[in-house]
């Protein structure tokens, strides 16, 4: 992106069984050689987000959906001022998105999709319990108005504050709508709740695609949406903002330790 080209920021998962997948990630590597990013590539499915001129994002895209693994996959776009990556990593991984439970299979179904046309009516309503399935640095970013952010400083530590609120909720006759970034993690946790006689829904690839597809995003969130790249927050018109690494995790318990990493992870 050295040249000043129009790029791109593509963010995409999939939760799909691979059958062999060392050899899938030398094929991702062979596919991405002209882009920067990052993919997992896991028994349960891939996570990943590439970035690049335009010509090769759509050709990796193309390449990918060839593959009958992956027909079904879709991409998230956003434009790139800053270059989100400065190279190109493909790892494999126990977990794509790693819940900290063992046996979740989130091809056996997971919750109910929320279109952002709807979205907006349910999180209103009072019977719905709104969760942040994200990290507090990031709820206190930015968040959707009526949100809980369950405190958690890793993923892993969201299903405690679901078990600890379980009972309460079924008492009240209440119903759960999560959110997170693209999707993912509210796919894997909606996939472990669906045993837990509970409505489950999730907005349907999470704030991103909210904001693309409600143009009066603002209306319902406050303030900005991190995303883990070199651009670190993003608007409501999926714009960068002028938010720095500093603003992100000073207010963090360990903030410094979480400051220091991700200098070093921008700079990798």
């Amino acid at each position: 992106m050295e040249n000043h080209e129009p790029a791109i920021h593509s963010a995409f998962y999939c939760f799909v069984r691979i059958g062999d997948v060392d050899a899938l990630v030398t094929r991702l590597r062979g596919l991405t050689v002209d882009l920067k990013g990052s993919i997992l590539v896991a028994d349960e499915g891939i996570n990943g987000m590439v970035a690049g001129h335009q010509d090769a994002v759509a050709n990796f895209e193309t390449q990918l959906v060839k593959w009958d693994l992956f027909k079904g996959i879709t991409f998230k776009h956003t434009d790139c001022k800053t270059p989100p990556f400065h190279r190109m990593k493909v790892h494999k991984k126990p977990e794509i998105v790693p819940l900290g439970i063992s046996g979740v299979d989130v091809t056996c179904g997971t919750g109910i999709n929320v279109a952002p046309e709807q979205w907006r009516q349910l999180i209103q309503r009072e019977d719905v319990v709104v969760l942040d399935n994200r990290n507090s640095f990031e709820f206190r970013l930015g968040h959707f108005r009526r949100a809980i952010d369950p405190g958690v400083a890793n993923f892993r530590d969201f299903p405690n504050y679901v078990k600890a609120h379980l009972a309460e909720w079924k008492a009240n006759q209440k119903s759960v709508a999560m959110y997170c970034t693209g999707g993912i993690r509210c796919e894997k946790t909606s996939a472990w709740m669906r045993d837990f006689d509970i409505p489950v829904y999730q907005l349907e690839g999470g704030i991103l695609n909210y904001f693309l597809k409600m143009p009066d995003a603002d209306l319902d969130w406050d303030g900005e949406c991190f995303v883990f790249d070199n651009r670190i927050a993003l608007d409501t018109q999926l714009q960068e903002t002028q938010t720095t690494l500093e603003d992100v995790y000073q207010a963090e318990p360990d903030g410094e330790w979480r400051l220091r990493r991700a200098h070093q992870l921008h700079k990798a």
